[in-house]
Order: structure tokens, then sequence, then C-alpha cells
């Protein structure tokens, strides 16, 4: 993934324009607590955004990453209570490789619409979840299930390193990986790719996999922080990645994008609530501005198009 002048640079320059001001107008913004809560709290965004990156770039969707990770969520409490901790991971893996797989093959080889099919899957999910555990917590979790046993700062550590961890490996992914270019031959025009030998099938089945599994590591991670397990987390998640997506330069119509913006996406984000808190400004505001900065970054797509296409005519 190339680093993309103009739609990118533009995230990098208001994260930092809102980083310079804090610095003088909220200076207690950058104490150590509070980017400990903000990166603990961002985490599951992080992850989801980063398979949701690959999903719009191979002009995709998917809105049941919510659904997905409260799922997955639940059974990491489940299965904390008869399986060893260590075997979370993969347990959360495994299952949400398996829901992304749902999705991934009604999309890819039944040929329907990735709006409709993740629609559906995130009311069936939502709702099967909440018949199962009738709205109730995950309750009497083993001792060493909160911080995977580590205690609150080992644990803190190891959730942030963990993600940090494998967003640097998918960013190393995006740049050296050869595979990656189907991806993005596939979200440009699929019909292009198909016909150069690319598999455009298995890449979006693939790409559906890639962050059905980012997720369900996403809800572990966020799980073990907490004594119990709720059955409604994840709500507005997909949101939230999608957003930042977007807010990173990548164009909702796929075939272009990059994880480094979709990182300044979330950072920037996610530092629009506690920002308000340490500006003293009523928190409620805190969707209104980040919708603002998504129109904004719609806004820039669309001009950087329109400037693109009059260089193409002359």
């Amino acid at each position: 993934m190339t680093l993309r002048f103009g739609r990118e640079t533009a995230g990098v320059l208001t994260l930092g324009a809102v980083f310079v001001y804090l610095t003088f107008a909220a200076p207690a913004f950058f104490t150590a607590e509070n980017l400990r809560d903000v990166a603990l709290t961002n985490v599951p965004v992080l992850l989801v955004a980063t398979g949701m990156t690959f999903v719009i770039i191979s002009a995709g969707i998917d809105i049941s990453v919510g659904a997905l990770f409260a799922v997955c969520s639940v059974i990491c409490g489940l299965a904390s209570q008869w399986l060893p901790i260590p075997f979370l991971p993969l347990v959360a893996l495994m299952v949400g490789a398996l829901l992304g797989a749902t999705n991934g093959a009604l999309i890819s080889f039944v040929r329907a619409p990735a709006i409709v099919v993740t629609l559906a899957t995130m009311v069936a999910w939502r709702e099967g979840l909440r018949w199962a555990t009738g709205g109730a917590w995950v309750q009497n979790l083993p001792p060493n299930f909160q911080w995977l046993g580590l205690g609150q700062s080992a644990g803190e550590v190891l959730i942030v390193a963990s993600a940090l961890i494998l967003f640097a490996a998918f960013w190393w992914a995006s740049t050296n990986l050869m595979a990656v270019r189907a991806v993005y031959a596939t979200g440009s025009d699929e019909e292009a790719a198909r016909l150069a030998g690319i598999p455009t099938k298995q890449v979006t089945f693939w790409v559906f996999v890639t962050i059905g599994a980012l997720t369900g590591v996403a809800a572990m991670l966020n799980a073990v922080r907490f004594a119990q397990v709720p059955a409604n987390s994840g709500i507005n998640l997909e949101l939230k990645a999608i957003a930042a997506v977007v807010v990173g330069g990548t164009p909702i119509t796929g075939g272009r994008g990059s994880l480094f913006g979709t990182f300044v996406g979330v950072v920037l984000l996610g530092s629009i609530g506690p920002a308000l808190t340490f500006l003293g400004i009523n928190p409620f505001w805190e969707k209104a501005i980040q919708g603002l900065i998504i129109l904004m970054a719609v806004l820039l797509d669309s001009i950087g198009n329109w400037h693109q296409a009059r260089l193409a005519l002359t």
C-alpha cells in the first residue's frame, strides 16, 4: 500500500493540528494514564479497522462486525470456564474466522450483495446471541480470565502490544506481499482482474475471513479487560471501523487505500472524546465532530477524484 498525499496527508495534518492545540489548551491529555486509556479503548477499533481496510479496498463492506464481536466475546467468556486461558486467542480467532467465512461464502460464491449479506448476519447473530443468553452477562469467570491472569499493568501492556504487533504484521504484508495486489485489483475492476487470472471470488472470500478473524481477536483482547462479559458488546463498532478507514483516505468505492491512513483515522477519531473531556466541552459533541470529520474526508476524496478526472482529460 502506497502513501497517497492529498488523502492521507489531510488526516495527518488534522491529527497534528488537534495534538498541537491540545498541547497548549489541555496538556493533561498527554498524561501516561490518559494515553493508556485511549490506547486500550481503541484496540478493538484498530484491529477491526485493519480488516475493514482490506474489505473496502476490495469494494466490499461488512456491517456485521459489531455483532460478530459480541458473539466472540461471549464465546470467549464461556470457553474460559472449561478451557485453559492460553487457548482463548485461538478460540476467538477460529470463531471469528468461521463467521467471517459465512459472510465470505455468501458474497463470493452465492454472489449476494455484501451490504445485504452482512446486514442479515448482523441481525441474525445479534438476535441469536440475545436469545441464547437472555441478555445476561457471562459471569463467574475464572480468576485468571481478567488481564489473562497477568495483573492489570502487565495485561494492559500485553493487549496494546498484541494489537500493534498484529497491525504491524498486516502493514508489512500490505507493502511486501504480492497477494495484496490481488485485493487492490479486485476492488478496482473485478472483471478485469478475473480476466487477468486473479481468482476474484477467492480473494473476496479470504478478505471476509480475515476481518472475521481480526474481529474475533479484538473481542478476546477487549473481553479480558473485565471480570464479566456483556452480551451486547460491539454496538456501533462497524461504524467506528468504517469511519476510521474512510477518514484515513480509503474511498468507499474500493481499489485504493492504506493501513497507514487507517491508523491515522483510528487515532484521530478515538482522541476526540477524551479531548473534549479535558477541554471541558460537553462530550455529546463527540459524534457531531466525528461526523464532520468524516464528511470532510468524503468531500476531499470527491474533490481529488474530480481533479484527477480533469487532469486525465487534458
